[in-house]
């Protein structure tokens, strides 16, 4: 069977990007995304905001026939998005991502964005906060943070002209002993199927924002 690879219509129209993103739930299977396209997709989804700039977020790109092969039984109702994508992206977030913090902050200072002074006193004000969270206000932070880049990334797919599906039901106590990660330090959030839709998705309704909106 042939593959199709290659760019598809981007975009930076604004409206075209979040009025009409759609989930998707069927895809041209024949449709193929570079490594190179998917690395520039999580690069430019990946400077999404979060706490203390700790980025928890790690991405899980399925794209081969072996992968979908083993994440399909754990996405019993979703196996169609699984199967017909280009890829499926399992976000996690990563428990000990504080690992990384003076690689974060020592590469501002580096890159000129802020001055030696400053890095070191937010380093220790940072760990010193995260020393005192409590394991449910860590994981809220970690998953908010994670939902953040989540969007972010399905937005950056649109504009690079594919469609997505965010993902919930998946069996996410197996998913990372499955693909050989450290299920104690690689929590999963969702996955999100990513290609070019054979079956456009659906309009929705949203509830007003006179509904969902206080003012004070």
């Amino acid at each position: 069977m042939n593959t199709i690879t290659g760019k598809f219509h981007k975009t930076n129209n604004f409206n075209e990007i979040v009025l009409e993103r759609r989930s998707v739930k069927v895809y041209d299977s024949e449709v193929k995304i570079s490594r190179e396209e998917m690395t520039e997709i999580l690069t430019e989804a990946s400077r999404a905001p979060s706490a203390i700039n700790m980025q928890p977020w790690r991405f899980l790109v399925i794209d081969s026939p072996e992968g979908k092969e083993k994440l399909a039984p754990l996405a019993s109702f979703n196996q169609t998005q699984v199967l017909t994508s280009s890829a499926v992206i399992a976000v996690f977030y990563d428990a000990n991502n504080m690992e990384y913090i003076d690689e974060i902050f020592g590469k501002a200072v580096e890159h000129g964005y802020m001055p030696q002074d400053i890095m070191n006193m937010q380093v220790q004000q940072a760990k010193s906060y995260y020393a005192n969270l409590s394991e449910s206000d860590l994981r809220d932070m970690n998953l908010i943070d994670s939902g953040i880049v989540s969007m972010q990334l399905m937005l950056v797919a649109r504009a690079h002209g594919y469609n997505t599906n965010p993902m919930a039901g998946y069996d996410k106590e197996r998913i990372a002993e499955v693909f050989g990660l450290n299920k104690d330090r690689f929590k999963p959030v969702m996955l999100i199927s990513i290609g070019k839709a054979a079956k456009e998705g659906y309009p929705s309704y949203r509830l007003p924002v006179e509904t969902t909106t206080t003012w004070a």
